[in-house]
């Protein structure tokens, strides 16, 4: 059997076991030991607990709970209503003005707390009942927190980001980086679109009749301040390099947790609520598990397939076709938007960018430039079915909106996405100038 052969048998007895809805780390780890127990037989089981366990020994992992629990302790908060509040102050007289409220909270929630879900939720229990007791358009309210909610995993400081870097062995710091002005493009496509939406419907952008005098505006800052300091912070020292992603993380994390208890618990009720925390370091714990075991089950499954020569054969047989650099990017794309329809971006991003990157530099394309693009495409696979993560949550706190209209205002926005990747590939400066300007030139 040739190893494409035998990689096609294995990607199917992988989708089986997903359709089943079987765990995804254990789908992944019970394929790639079966495979390997069929190719080489009862010896191989000596490797099997060096490689799983090896996939999760490098110390930039620990990141990656840090962020977890940075993310954790700002969900379980207010903060997204502060959030909210503070940006509908100062544009509640602006022409749509609630509109863009919604999107730049959750494109600032979603980089706080990385979680699409979270996001989607604590902004779209505030946001979608105002919009629509103002007259806008259901789909427009309910697909605009949908994908506003997604901007967390592109966004700094990104979990994807930093899995990413660990795969393919590129500087985080730098991948933060270049996230950023692409996360600010598609913030504004998102805000562009919803508005003209709005507009052809034929809403009316009424101002809004409640007035807030400067004092008020500045009152709303105090407790949302403190908490974009903390992003700047993490992104200074990163690419300062004053310290490591690791390290950065655990700051962050640490003064997340205090800003949460000093100005959510101490002030306001004189007291620690200590069930509140506990919560917090669990689901954290559940999380970065769930996370972790993915990891390392990804790292065996790409050994079970380097093994069979299936990453070897796939990466030569994509490098000889005599195609276009683009048309290449192109094929790509759709690979990866097909993936992300059925898995998460992380398992998505550790399956496949170790193989596609030796190819995306055989052809001339950054591997930072390539990053953003990826994660974009995971973006795009978290508000479309079957999975579409962000349309379950959203009906979930907004029944009176069907998840047909949900999914019909979504649509437009993973359009926004497309139309995204394409500037990046007609402008691959808005991806790599900033992290070129700050960090230099990648070696």
């Amino acid at each position: 059997m040739s190893p494409l052969e035998s990689g096609v048998l294995v990607l199917l007895a992988l989708l089986i076991l997903l359709t089943t809805g079987m765990p995804i780390a254990f789908a992944l780890g019970l394929v790639a030991v079966g495979a390997l127990l069929l190719t080489d037989g009862w010896g191989a089981m000596s490797i099997v607990g060096e490689t799983f366990f090896a996939g999760i020994a490098e110390f930039g992992l620990v990141a990656i709970p840090m962020f977890i629990l940075m993310g954790a302790a700002v969900a379980s908060s207010p903060a997204g209503r502060d959030l909210y509040e503070a940006l509908d102050r100062w544009l509640n007289r602006v022409p749509g003005g609630l509109i863009l409220s919604n999107i730049g909270a959750c494109s600032v929630f979603s980089a706080l707390s990385g979680s699409s879900p979270a996001t989607c939720a604590a902004i779209g229990k505030m946001g979608i009942p105002e919009m629509l007791k103002r007259g806008y358009p259901d789909t427009i309210a309910s697909g605009s927190i949908a994908a506003g909610g997604t901007l967390g995993i592109l966004i700094p400081p990104s979990v994807t980001m930093i899995v990413y870097g660990i795969a393919t062995e590129t500087s985080i710091g730098r991948l933060f980086i270049a996230g950023i002005l692409p996360g600010l493009m598609l913030t504004l496509l998102f805000m562009a679109w919803a508005i003209f939406a709005c507009w052809r419907a034929g809403y009316s952008f009424e101002r809004a009749a409640t007035r807030f005098t400067l004092r008020e505006k500045f009152q709303a800052l105090p407790r949302v301040l403190p908490f974009l300091v903390i992003i700047a912070g993490i992104l200074y020292v990163l690419y300062g390099g004053v310290a490591t992603p690791s390290e950065a993380a655990g700051a962050g994390a640490m003064f997340c947790i205090l800003l949460v208890v000093i100005i959510y618990q101490l002030i306001p009720k004189r007291r620690v609520d200590v069930k509140g925390l506990t919560r917090v370091f669990g689901d954290s714990i559940r999380e970065s598990i769930m996370i972790m075991m993915i990891i390392a089950a990804s790292e065996l499954f790409s050994f079970t397939l380097s093994s069979l020569f299936v990453t070897q054969s796939v990466a030569e047989w994509i490098a000889l076709l005599e195609v276009n650099r683009w048309v290449l990017m192109a094929i790509i794309n759709v690979f990866l938007l097909v993936a992300g329809f059925f898995l998460p971006p992380v398992a998505v991003i550790l399956m496949t960018a170790p193989i596609l990157l030796p190819i995306i530099l055989q052809a001339g394309f950054d591997p930072y430039w390539f990053a953003v693009v990826l994660t974009i495409n995971m973006e795009i696979g978290l508000i479309t079915p079957p999975v579409g993560l962000n349309l379950y949550v959203i009906n979930g706190i907004a029944p009176d909106i069907s998840l047909k209209s949900i999914l019909v205002g979504s649509l437009p926005f993973v359009l926004c996405m497309v139309l995204g990747i394409v500037l990046l590939c007609i402008f691959p400066q808005i991806a790599t100038w900033l992290p070129e300007f700050l960090m230099g030139a990648a070696i």
